[in-house]
């Protein structure tokens, strides 16, 4: 049976940053960057990429709907 590994992507631009995906993801995959944005926001990224599992968890609890959830099947 094949591995499945997630991904996101988020858009940068229109995260303020609230911390919610932050606390709702389940392997501590994402953080928010010490960058900032236009808006002067941390917007949030992935920390720990080989963490990700793809559950969506980081995606339903976003009020402004930034992030989107991919999976790869990983032979």
């Amino acid at each position: 049976m094949a591995k499945v590994k997630g991904a996101i992507t988020v858009n940068t631009v229109r995260c303020k940053g609230c911390n919610l995906c932050v606390v709702a993801c389940p392997t501590d995959t994402l953080a928010l960057s010490p960058d900032v944005n236009d808006r002067g926001y941390h917007f949030a990224y992935m920390a720990n990429p080989d963490k990700c599992t793809g559950c969506c968890s980081c995606a339903w609890v976003c009020p402004d709907a930034c992030i989107e959830v991919y999976r790869v099947k990983v032979d």
